[in-house]
């Protein structure tokens, strides 16, 4: 089987580059050689790579940037997702295609289930919902999996923005109202891979599913486990944990209006594929450990 990964540097992307290659033959490419600034060209590749899996970790997610560049969030998140669909269609392959949180107005106290209504709040959340519907509406055999809060070791996300502010700064104020699991790239990546054995035998299994760690916490909480974890492991760092102040999102300077409720309900995947979610928590100290045997903590 030959595997076409697209955003091999980002963060599942990197995350997927290791694993991908025991399923079959992997090309993987990045931005400069998979341009999703043009979907005429970028489908023209998929055409000719002639792949029998095509997995999309490319996505335009400047959250505020495009809130003044809405052309581009949708040329990248929604064409280009359009154009790759068509492609694989052309040619008989599979798409694996990641999306996002972003695509519901975050209202309600309950975790969002695949069939609930979508109804973003920012431009990134309507491209992103629009590259679903253009991917669905392709013709493509797919599987589209949401996630939520994604990190990663290296790259910007919350987790390091958090631990790299805790350096310097002696007190923090983060939002408290906006809830959400934190789920790291490696957990997409595996549970990624574990859905594919199974689906690439049994194409019917595709369609759209949630995946993000187990349980649930506000930032300001996920905020204040990330300092007690890192200083519990040693790190230097000047932040306290009790240090750390609750604000509510109106407080917070942003262009684009985010979620407030973020929770992904994941049952159907993990009924589907037999595979269940660690707890939020796991991932966070996996990623302390990370960064503490790298000496990057």
């Amino acid at each position: 089987m030959k595997i076409l990964l697209l955003g091999r540097n980002g963060q599942v992307g990197r995350a997927l580059s290791p694993l991908l290659p025991q399923l079959g033959e992997l090309v993987a490419l990045g931005r400069n050689e998979a341009d999703f600034d043009d979907p005429v060209a970028l489908g023209a590749l998929v055409r000719g790579e002639e792949p029998d899996l095509v997995v999309n970790a490319a996505a335009y997610t400047a959250v505020d940037a495009a809130e003044d560049d809405r052309a581009a969030a949708f040329r990248v998140n929604a064409e280009a997702i359009g154009a790759i669909g068509e492609a694989a269609r052309s040619v008989a392959a599979f798409v694996v295609h990641y999306s996002t949180d972003f695509v519901f107005d975050g209202g309600g106290g309950a975790p969002y289930r695949e069939a609930d209504t979508t109804r973003p709040l920012s431009v990134y959340g309507e491209s992103k919902r629009a590259g679903e519907v253009a991917l669905q509406q392709s013709g493509a055999v797919h599987m589209i999996l949401r996630t939520s809060w994604v990190y990663a070791d290296r790259g910007k996300n919350f987790p390091l923005a958090i631990l790299n502010l805790a350096k310097s700064r002696e007190s923090l104020d983060v939002v408290s109202d906006e809830i959400g699991a934190a789920t790291s790239a490696l957990l997409i990546a595996d549970a990624t891979i574990a859905a594919l054995r199974q689906v690439m035998s049994n194409r019917g299994l595709g369609g759209l599913y949630h995946l993000a760690a187990a349980g649930a916490a506000s930032r300001f909480d996920l905020a204040r486990f990330i300092v007690a974890e890192a200083r519990s492991a040693g790190a230097d760092l000047a932040l306290h944990a009790d240090a750390i102040r609750p604000i509510p999102a109106r407080d917070y300077a942003s262009k684009a209006k985010r979620p407030l409720n973020s929770r992904l309900d994941a049952t159907r995947f993990q009924t589907t594929f037999g595979y269940f979610f660690p707890t939020w928590q796991e991932g966070i100290r996996q990623l302390i450990k990370t960064l503490k045997d790298e000496g990057r903590l």
